[in-house]
Protein backbone atom coordinates (compact mmCIF):
# COMPACT_ATOMS: atom_id res chain seq x y z
CA UNK A 1 0.00 0.00 0.00
CA UNK A 2 2.95 2.35 -0.49
CA UNK A 3 1.05 4.17 -3.23
CA UNK A 4 -1.22 5.46 -0.43
CA UNK A 5 1.18 5.75 2.51
CA UNK A 6 4.13 7.14 0.51
CA UNK A 7 2.60 8.91 -2.49
CA UNK A 8 5.72 10.94 -3.39
CA UNK A 9 8.04 7.92 -3.37
CA UNK A 10 5.58 5.75 -5.29
CA UNK A 11 4.07 8.16 -7.85
CA UNK A 12 6.59 10.96 -8.41
CA UNK A 13 10.10 9.90 -7.43
CA UNK A 14 10.58 7.30 -10.22
CA UNK A 15 10.07 10.01 -12.84
CA UNK A 16 12.00 12.67 -10.93
CA UNK A 17 15.02 10.44 -10.38
CA UNK A 18 15.27 8.60 -13.70
CA UNK A 19 15.57 10.10 -17.21
CA UNK A 20 14.66 6.68 -18.62
CA UNK A 21 11.39 6.70 -16.71
CA UNK A 22 10.63 10.24 -17.91
CA UNK A 23 11.14 9.10 -21.50
CA UNK A 24 8.97 6.08 -20.78
CA UNK A 25 6.25 8.38 -19.41
CA UNK A 26 6.19 10.43 -22.59
CA UNK A 27 6.14 7.26 -24.66
CA UNK A 28 3.16 5.95 -22.68
CA UNK A 29 1.20 9.18 -23.15
CA UNK A 30 1.92 9.30 -26.88
CA UNK A 31 1.05 5.61 -27.29
CA UNK A 32 -2.24 6.10 -25.43
CA UNK A 33 -3.21 9.09 -27.58
CA UNK A 34 -2.24 7.45 -30.86
CA UNK A 35 -3.81 4.04 -30.29
CA UNK A 36 -6.93 5.21 -28.46
CA UNK A 37 -8.01 7.65 -31.17
CA UNK A 38 -7.76 5.03 -33.90
CA UNK A 39 -8.91 2.29 -31.53
CA UNK A 40 -12.20 4.12 -30.96
CA UNK A 41 -13.13 3.43 -34.57
CA UNK A 42 -11.77 -0.12 -34.36
CA UNK A 43 -14.20 -0.81 -31.51
CA UNK A 44 -17.19 1.10 -32.93
CA UNK A 45 -16.86 -0.56 -36.35
CA UNK A 46 -16.31 -4.08 -34.98
CA UNK A 47 -12.78 -4.31 -36.40
CA UNK A 48 -11.04 -5.78 -33.38
CA UNK A 49 -10.02 -8.99 -35.14
CA UNK A 50 -8.62 -6.96 -38.04
CA UNK A 51 -6.71 -4.81 -35.55
CA UNK A 52 -5.22 -7.95 -34.01
CA UNK A 53 -4.30 -9.28 -37.45
CA UNK A 54 -2.60 -6.01 -38.38
CA UNK A 55 -0.72 -5.92 -35.09
CA UNK A 56 0.76 -9.31 -35.94
CA UNK A 57 1.00 -8.55 -39.64
CA UNK A 58 3.92 -6.16 -39.16
CA UNK A 59 6.14 -8.97 -37.90
CA UNK A 60 7.37 -10.22 -41.31
CA UNK A 61 8.53 -6.72 -42.23
CA UNK A 62 10.30 -6.35 -38.89
CA UNK A 63 11.94 -9.75 -39.30
CA UNK A 64 13.11 -9.11 -42.87
CA UNK A 65 14.49 -5.68 -41.99
CA UNK A 66 16.20 -7.16 -38.93
CA UNK A 67 17.86 -9.96 -40.92
CA UNK A 68 18.98 -7.56 -43.68
CA UNK A 69 20.20 -4.95 -41.21
CA UNK A 70 17.66 -2.37 -42.38
CA UNK A 71 15.32 -0.02 -40.55
CA UNK A 72 12.81 -2.15 -38.65
CA UNK A 73 10.24 0.67 -38.47
CA UNK A 74 10.19 1.01 -42.24
CA UNK A 75 9.99 -2.76 -42.54
CA UNK A 76 7.03 -2.81 -40.16
CA UNK A 77 5.29 -0.03 -42.08
CA UNK A 78 5.79 -1.84 -45.40
CA UNK A 79 4.37 -5.07 -43.95
CA UNK A 80 1.41 -3.24 -42.40
CA UNK A 81 0.55 -1.54 -45.69
CA UNK A 82 0.90 -4.90 -47.48
CA UNK A 83 -1.52 -6.37 -44.95
CA UNK A 84 -3.99 -3.53 -45.56
CA UNK A 85 -3.73 -4.02 -49.32
CA UNK A 86 -4.14 -7.78 -48.94
CA UNK A 87 -7.27 -7.38 -46.80
CA UNK A 88 -8.88 -5.13 -49.41
CA UNK A 89 -7.93 -7.42 -52.31
CA UNK A 90 -9.25 -10.54 -50.57
CA UNK A 91 -12.44 -8.72 -49.56
CA UNK A 92 -13.16 -7.68 -53.14
CA UNK A 93 -12.09 -10.92 -54.86
CA UNK A 94 -13.33 -13.57 -52.43
CA UNK A 95 -16.88 -14.57 -51.46
CA UNK A 96 -15.62 -15.53 -48.01
CA UNK A 97 -16.78 -13.61 -44.92
CA UNK A 98 -14.43 -10.87 -43.70
CA UNK A 99 -13.27 -12.80 -40.64
CA UNK A 100 -12.24 -15.82 -42.76
CA UNK A 101 -10.33 -13.66 -45.24
CA UNK A 102 -8.57 -11.74 -42.50
CA UNK A 103 -7.81 -14.96 -40.63
CA UNK A 104 -6.08 -16.46 -43.67
CA UNK A 105 -3.88 -13.38 -44.11
CA UNK A 106 -3.23 -13.30 -40.36
CA UNK A 107 -1.99 -16.89 -40.35
CA UNK A 108 0.08 -16.36 -43.49
CA UNK A 109 1.84 -13.23 -42.24
CA UNK A 110 2.46 -14.68 -38.78
CA UNK A 111 3.78 -17.95 -40.24
CA UNK A 112 6.11 -16.02 -42.55
CA UNK A 113 7.46 -14.07 -39.58
CA UNK A 114 8.09 -17.26 -37.60
CA UNK A 115 9.89 -18.85 -40.57
CA UNK A 116 12.14 -15.83 -40.98
CA UNK A 117 12.83 -15.52 -37.27
CA UNK A 118 13.65 -19.22 -37.00
CA UNK A 119 16.65 -18.81 -39.28
CA UNK A 120 19.97 -18.97 -37.50
CA UNK A 121 20.98 -15.55 -38.83
CA UNK A 122 17.93 -14.01 -37.14
CA UNK A 123 18.30 -15.66 -33.75
CA UNK A 124 19.13 -12.58 -31.68
CA UNK A 125 16.71 -13.17 -28.87
CA UNK A 126 17.15 -9.88 -27.03
CA UNK A 127 16.34 -7.72 -30.05
CA UNK A 128 13.44 -9.91 -31.13
CA UNK A 129 11.98 -9.74 -27.63
CA UNK A 130 11.94 -5.97 -27.95
CA UNK A 131 9.93 -6.23 -31.18
CA UNK A 132 7.46 -8.62 -29.59
CA UNK A 133 7.10 -7.24 -26.06
CA UNK A 134 8.50 -3.72 -26.25
CA UNK A 135 11.27 -1.97 -24.36
CA UNK A 136 9.65 1.14 -23.03
CA UNK A 137 12.38 1.82 -20.46
CA UNK A 138 14.90 1.85 -23.31
CA UNK A 139 13.07 4.49 -25.35
CA UNK A 140 15.37 7.25 -26.60
CA UNK A 141 14.88 10.74 -27.99
CA UNK A 142 14.67 9.44 -31.56
CA UNK A 143 11.88 7.04 -30.58
CA UNK A 144 9.94 9.87 -28.93
CA UNK A 145 10.32 12.12 -31.97
CA UNK A 146 9.14 9.34 -34.27
CA UNK A 147 6.16 8.57 -32.08
CA UNK A 148 5.30 12.27 -31.75
CA UNK A 149 5.15 12.55 -35.54
CA UNK A 150 3.02 9.40 -35.73
CA UNK A 151 0.63 10.75 -33.11
CA UNK A 152 0.30 14.11 -34.87
CA UNK A 153 -0.45 12.40 -38.19
CA UNK A 154 -2.98 10.14 -36.47
CA UNK A 155 -4.73 13.08 -34.79
CA UNK A 156 -4.83 15.01 -38.08
CA UNK A 157 -6.19 11.97 -39.92
CA UNK A 158 -8.91 11.31 -37.35
CA UNK A 159 -9.98 14.98 -37.42
CA UNK A 160 -10.07 15.16 -41.23
CA UNK A 161 -11.95 11.86 -41.56
CA UNK A 162 -14.29 12.42 -38.60
CA UNK A 163 -17.46 13.22 -40.56
CA UNK A 164 -16.89 10.42 -43.07
CA UNK A 165 -16.08 7.94 -40.31
CA UNK A 166 -19.19 8.79 -38.31
CA UNK A 167 -21.45 8.52 -41.34
CA UNK A 168 -19.97 5.30 -42.73
CA UNK A 169 -19.83 3.65 -39.31
CA UNK A 170 -23.50 4.12 -38.46
CA UNK A 171 -25.08 4.23 -41.96
CA UNK A 172 -22.85 3.30 -44.87
CA UNK A 173 -25.62 3.74 -47.45
CA UNK A 174 -26.34 7.28 -46.24
CA UNK A 175 -22.62 8.05 -46.30
CA UNK A 176 -22.47 6.98 -49.95
CA UNK A 177 -25.49 9.17 -50.78
CA UNK A 178 -23.72 12.12 -49.14
CA UNK A 179 -20.68 11.55 -51.35
CA UNK A 180 -18.42 10.58 -48.45
CA UNK A 181 -17.02 7.50 -50.22
CA UNK A 182 -17.21 4.90 -47.43
CA UNK A 183 -14.85 2.43 -49.13
CA UNK A 184 -12.11 5.04 -49.44
CA UNK A 185 -12.78 6.05 -45.84
CA UNK A 186 -12.31 2.44 -44.76
CA UNK A 187 -8.98 2.21 -46.60
CA UNK A 188 -7.83 5.48 -44.99
CA UNK A 189 -8.82 4.16 -41.55
CA UNK A 190 -6.85 0.97 -42.18
CA UNK A 191 -3.84 3.06 -43.14
CA UNK A 192 -4.16 5.09 -39.91
CA UNK A 193 -4.50 1.86 -37.95
CA UNK A 194 -1.35 0.49 -39.56
CA UNK A 195 0.49 3.72 -38.77
CA UNK A 196 -0.64 3.66 -35.13
CA UNK A 197 0.51 0.05 -34.75
CA UNK A 198 3.89 0.71 -36.35
CA UNK A 199 4.40 3.84 -34.27
CA UNK A 200 3.66 1.98 -31.03
CA UNK A 201 5.28 -1.42 -31.43
CA UNK A 202 8.72 -0.19 -30.35
CA UNK A 203 7.36 0.94 -26.98
CA UNK A 204 4.61 -1.42 -25.85
CA UNK A 205 5.59 -4.21 -28.24
CA UNK A 206 3.93 -5.76 -31.24
CA UNK A 207 2.00 -8.40 -29.32
CA UNK A 208 0.75 -5.93 -26.69
CA UNK A 209 -0.26 -2.92 -28.79
CA UNK A 210 -3.59 -4.64 -29.44
CA UNK A 211 -4.58 -4.15 -25.79
CA UNK A 212 -4.06 -0.40 -26.12
CA UNK A 213 -6.06 -0.31 -29.36
CA UNK A 214 -9.10 -2.06 -27.91
CA UNK A 215 -9.29 -1.94 -24.10
CA UNK A 216 -9.37 1.85 -23.43
CA UNK A 217 -11.91 2.62 -26.21
CA UNK A 218 -14.04 -0.37 -25.15
CA UNK A 219 -13.98 0.92 -21.57
CA UNK A 220 -14.88 4.42 -22.74
CA UNK A 221 -17.96 3.14 -24.61
CA UNK A 222 -19.25 1.79 -21.29
CA UNK A 223 -19.00 5.24 -19.71
CA UNK A 224 -20.02 7.77 -22.39
CA UNK A 225 -22.13 7.77 -25.54
CA UNK A 226 -20.99 10.44 -28.00
CA UNK A 227 -18.05 9.68 -30.29
CA UNK A 228 -15.89 12.72 -29.32
CA UNK A 229 -16.46 11.92 -25.65
CA UNK A 230 -15.52 8.27 -26.26
CA UNK A 231 -12.28 9.40 -27.90
CA UNK A 232 -11.40 11.75 -25.05
CA UNK A 233 -12.27 9.20 -22.38
CA UNK A 234 -10.33 6.48 -24.21
CA UNK A 235 -7.19 8.62 -24.35
CA UNK A 236 -7.52 9.49 -20.64
CA UNK A 237 -8.14 5.85 -19.64
CA UNK A 238 -5.28 4.58 -21.79
CA UNK A 239 -2.88 7.19 -20.42
CA UNK A 240 -3.87 6.58 -16.79
CA UNK A 241 -3.73 2.80 -17.12
CA UNK A 242 -0.40 3.02 -18.94
CA UNK A 243 1.17 5.22 -16.26
CA UNK A 244 -0.13 3.02 -13.43
CA UNK A 245 1.12 -0.08 -15.24
CA UNK A 246 4.52 1.54 -15.79
CA UNK A 247 4.82 2.38 -12.08
CA UNK A 248 3.70 -1.10 -11.01
CA UNK A 249 6.35 -2.53 -13.33
CA UNK A 250 8.99 -0.19 -11.87
CA UNK A 251 8.23 -0.99 -8.23
CA UNK A 252 7.68 -4.72 -8.65
CA UNK A 253 10.18 -5.53 -11.43
CA UNK A 254 7.64 -6.94 -13.88
CA UNK A 255 7.60 -6.70 -17.70
CA UNK A 256 6.60 -3.11 -18.45
CA UNK A 257 4.66 -3.64 -21.68
CA UNK A 258 2.72 -6.61 -20.37
CA UNK A 259 1.95 -4.87 -17.07
CA UNK A 260 0.59 -1.80 -18.87
CA UNK A 261 -1.53 -3.93 -21.19
CA UNK A 262 -2.84 -5.97 -18.26
CA UNK A 263 -3.76 -2.77 -16.42
CA UNK A 264 -5.93 -1.60 -19.33
CA UNK A 265 -7.79 -4.93 -19.25
CA UNK A 266 -8.20 -4.78 -15.45
CA UNK A 267 -9.70 -1.28 -15.77
CA UNK A 268 -12.15 -2.57 -18.39
CA UNK A 269 -13.40 -5.36 -16.13
CA UNK A 270 -13.50 -3.02 -13.12
CA UNK A 271 -15.85 -0.71 -15.05
CA UNK A 272 -18.04 -3.66 -16.06
CA UNK A 273 -18.30 -4.78 -12.43
CA UNK A 274 -19.07 -1.23 -11.27
CA UNK A 275 -21.79 -0.83 -13.94
CA UNK A 276 -23.33 -4.17 -13.00
CA UNK A 277 -23.41 -3.33 -9.29
CA UNK A 278 -24.80 0.14 -10.01
CA UNK A 279 -27.52 -1.37 -12.21
CA UNK A 280 -28.53 -3.86 -9.53
CA UNK A 281 -28.62 -1.12 -6.97
CA UNK A 282 -30.93 1.00 -9.16
CA UNK A 283 -33.21 -1.99 -9.69
CA UNK A 284 -33.30 -2.64 -5.94
CA UNK A 285 -34.19 1.02 -5.24
CA UNK A 286 -36.98 0.99 -7.86
CA UNK A 287 -38.43 -2.23 -6.46
CA UNK A 288 -38.63 -0.90 -2.91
Amino acid sequence: MRFLTEPWAWWIEPFAASPAMRNALWAVLLTAACTSLVGTWVVLRGMSFLGDALAHGVLPGVAIAFVLGGNTTLGALAAALAMVAGVNVVRSASPLPDDASIGILFVGFLALAVVIMSRESASYTGDLNRFLFGSITGVGTGDLVRQSVTTLVTVAGVVVLHRALVASTFDEAQAALLGLRPRLTNVALLALLALAIVGSFATVGNLLVFAFLVAPPATATLLVGRVPAIMGAAVAIGAAAGVVGLLVSYHHATAAGATMALTTVVVFFAVIVARTLAGRRRVAVVNR
